[in-house]
Formats: structure tokens, sequence, C-alpha cells
């Protein structure tokens, strides 16, 4: 299955075209920032279905939409799995600024795990789960920084004077 904005699309045999495509869930409102499960039968994603960006879940197969932030903030974006599949990271302005949270996998347990006046988006974890990667504006420039999931040792990667964005870990994170 491919997953995109606004269309979750069922293509298992390589040789369907796209007026062929099987879209598994379709909403007129946007979806992004789809998310596999480690399991990969639960998918996450941020949506404005509800007025305001909220993340939900939904089953592979497109069934049990389900909600599982409620933030009237209009601010809960960029959900990742946790490696295990128990947490998801996201990104939230619930604070009043750009931040990186985590919660357990049905939505409860909201930790956050940034606090700064700065910009924190872009979670990502690193292979073994023990921490995030994320994009931070908390030095000046737009740099990539690591910090234990628990929020603590936040450490700069990168000091490029230009964007530095999307943070991704090698497998196993090796490199």
């Amino acid at each position: 299955m491919l997953l995109c904005n606004w269309n979750f699309i069922n293509i298992s045999d390589h040789e369907q075209t796209a007026t062929t495509l099987d879209p598994i869930h379709h909403n007129i409102t946007a979806d992004y920032n789809p998310s596999w499960s480690p399991d990969g039968n639960t998918i996450v994603f941020q949506s404005l279905r509800d007025g305001d960006w909220n993340i939900y879940s939904i089953n592979a197969d497109g069934t049990n939409v389900q909600p599982l932030t409620d933030d009237a903030t209009q601010g809960d974006r960029e959900p990742v799995w946790s490696p295990d599949g128990t947490e998801i990271a996201f990104a939230s302005n619930r604070d009043g600024d750009e931040e990186i949270y985590t919660m357990d996998s049905d939505g409860n347990n909201v930790s956050q795990v940034t606090d700064n006046s700065s910009f924190d988006v872009s979670p990502t974890w690193s292979p073994e789960g023990t921490s995030i990667g994320f994009e931070s504006d908390r030095d000046g420039g737009r740099d990539i920084y690591i910090i234990n999931a628990d929020g603590t040792s936040p450490f700069r990667v990168t000091t490029d004077p230009g964007f530095d964005e999307n943070p991704s870990w090698s497998p196993g994170s090796i490199k």
C-alpha cells in the first residue's frame, strides 16, 4: 500500500496504473503525514476533518478511523510511530509554540518532550526508540537536534547556515 497526502491507496500489485488504484480511505478535508505502525496494521496521520489539526489512526484496510488527539489549538501534526509501536511522537503548538510531544499509541498519556520558545518540529524516532531527532531554530538557524525520549539531554547535530530539515535515521542508527 502507498500512503500519500489526502488518500491512502492500495497498490499491492505493482502492475496497477493510476486509473485502477483502489483508495482505501478518502476524506474531502486535508489528511497529511501518514505513518505506518511497525506491525503494518495501523496508520496514524494528521487531519483537519474536525476543523483543527489533530492526529487520527486508521486500520490499514481503511476501517476504524479514530481520533487520538482533540486539541483545539489547531496544532497536532507530524505523527510518527516508535519502533516498538507503543508510542507516537508528534509536533504541536498546544503550549503556544511548536514543541515535540509523545503519547501512547491509543492517544493517552501525552507528554511534552521539548519545552522552549523555539520552533521544534519533524520528530523522528531513533531505531532503538530511546531518542528523538527533530528540527529546531533554538540556536538561531534551522538545525537538527537529538533529545532523549524522556526530554533530557538535547544536543545539536548540525550547524549549517542553511535550513536543515526533516531528519531521518539510518537503519540501525550506525551512521
